[in-house]
């Protein structure tokens, strides 16, 4: 056991599902050229006033109230000073002493038992633009399609201790965003990025240990990796004698490790000060409670629902429900086929999401719709093919969409359920095979599996193995 004790926080950046930027009426579209939607507002020319996107406060104050925070009526908006190429106007528009929401917490699971991390603030800002280095052309050059998109920025307490902690919370605070339709949670293209603080302490200390902040983790295999391989690092630093300096590091994904950046800024190096061309945001109560009443079920309440409602274990309901598109192609299915639910859900989590990973496909773009899902189900309940086929057959009706039911009768795939067709297999064999027939009446009745292997094998996989074992039981008798 480990002397230390690891302590994270997380500072996630979530885009806003907003067609407009936050500050101007530029598109926020991903993927156009560079420079595109760009204007005098958000390129940062003189003169020009921001004005405020409506849907964001909305947006940030329903992640506020999904995540039990309180909603500050009053909140500013305030300029953070820094110099950097992509930042066209010398500084950010964010929040600072007034965020809009405040002190909530976010639930979540590792190793059966669960833990509260605590929320500090959740607050509105515009992303900067994007810099694009170039070896061959021995360039950098500046694209600002991002700057002015709309974000919120959730901060955590240093409540995690672990890598497995902060990706829980990671991916527990994406299913919310995505419940909630305000964020599409795509980290690759840094629509759902965080930073993570990370220190390490004594165990038993009280005081936090400096911290290092980690950039560059896009994807939730990095963040674990980043974080083992920091805690590692400041470990053998302490261990040396050494100190851990405050700095700003960068996950190398092909090395696996993290170097410096720059030094750690703190709060007054940005000298924050109320932004003079934005008046404060001022919310009603009435519309705020407008907004609560319009928050969806999420992700924690229904997979209690799917528990009590389906009977699911909890790792199927929460594999299920972690992304809402999966939970609705599960309901639409289940209800769909009208059988036991538990069935359709195995399917679902052992069929269908590894499809859906290793294609890279979206739920909503399988064409193996849910309706189609429940025919395959119920071919496999009234022994028209077996479990083994149904499987054999899944990847091709998820890729080509074709009916189950005139897919299997087109490629001549029912399985054989005649007693009279099953017993000549069954007689044949037994006839090929005199020694293990002896050895089973002797009592090595675990060959029952070699025998059905066989009669599989001649029937090509079509065989009723329900008949068949009936079948191989009397006559081995």
């Amino acid at each position: 056991m480990s002397r230390y004790e690891t302590v994270i926080g997380l500072e996630v950046h979530a885009h806003l599902n907003t067609q407009t930027k936050i500050f101007c009426s530029c598109s926020t579209t991903f993927g156009k050229e560079p420079n595109e939607n760009v204007c005098a507002v958000c390129s940062g020319m003189p003169g020009v006033l921001p004005v405020l996107n409506e849907k964001v406060p909305e947006y940030a104050a329903k992640m506020g109230l999904a995540t039990g925070c309180s909603v500050n009526l009053k909140s500013v908006f305030a300029r953070k000073n820094y110099f950097y190429p992509d930042l066209p106007k010398g500084y950010q528009i964010s929040q600072f002493e007034l965020p809009i929401c405040e002190h909530g917490v976010v639930n979540i699971e590792v190793g059966g038992e669960v833990k509260a991390i605590g929320l500090t603030r959740i607050h509105m800002e515009e992303d900067a633009g994007k810099n694009i280095h170039s070896a061959a052309e021995n360039a950098s050059f500046v694209d600002l399609n991002r700057a002015g998109v709309p974000l919120i920025e959730i901060v955590s307490e240093p409540d995690m201790r672990s890598a497995e902690e902060a990706v829980a919370y990671l991916k527990e605070l994406r299913s919310i965003l995505l419940y909630l339709g305000i964020c599409d949670g795509n980290m690759e293209e840094g629509s759902f990025r965080c930073d993570a603080n990370v220190s390490i302490r004594p165990v038993g200390q009280a005081e936090f240990g400096t911290r290092a902040e980690l950039k560059n983790l896009n994807s939730f295999k990095h963040v674990q990796k980043a974080i083992d391989y920091e805690v590692a690092r400041q470990i053998d630093l302490v261990e040396d004698g050494e100190n851990v300096v405050q700095e700003t590091r960068l996950y190398n994904a092909d090395k696996g490790t993290t170097h410096s950046m720059r030094g750690k800024e703190e709060a007054h190096d940005y000298r924050y000060f109320p932004d003079p061309d934005l008046v404060p945001l001022v919310l009603d109560a009435a519309r705020v409670e407008q907004w609560r009443s319009e928050l969806p079920e999420l992700p924690a309440d229904k997979r209690v629902r799917f528990m009590e409602q389906y009977g699911l274990a909890d790792y199927d309901a929460a594999l299920l429900t972690a992304e809402l598109a999966v939970a609705d192609y599960y309901e639409a299915a289940a209800a769909a086929h009208g059988g036991d639910a538990r069935k359709m859900a195995n399917w679902v989590v052992g069929e269908l999401l590894p499809w859906l990973n290793e294609s890279g496909t979206p739920v909503g773009d399988c064409l193996l719709t849910p309706e189609k899902m429940a025919g395959l189900l119920s071919l496999v309940d009234d022994g028209t093919i077996s479990v083994k086929i149904g499987k054999d057959i899944f990847r091709d009706l998820c890729a080509s969409g074709d009916d189950p039911a005139g897919y299997v009768k087109a490629k001549g795939l029912a399985q054989v359920s005649d007693s009279g067709e099953l017993e000549a297999m069954v007689d044949t064999v037994i006839a090929e095979n005199p020694s293990e027939v002896e050895a089973y009446r002797g009592g090595k009745t675990k060959l029952i599996s070699f025998f059905m292997g066989q009669v599989m094998r001649l029937s090509k996989g079509q065989a009723n193995p329900g008949v068949v074992t009936k079948l191989l039981q009397e006559k081995l008798a």
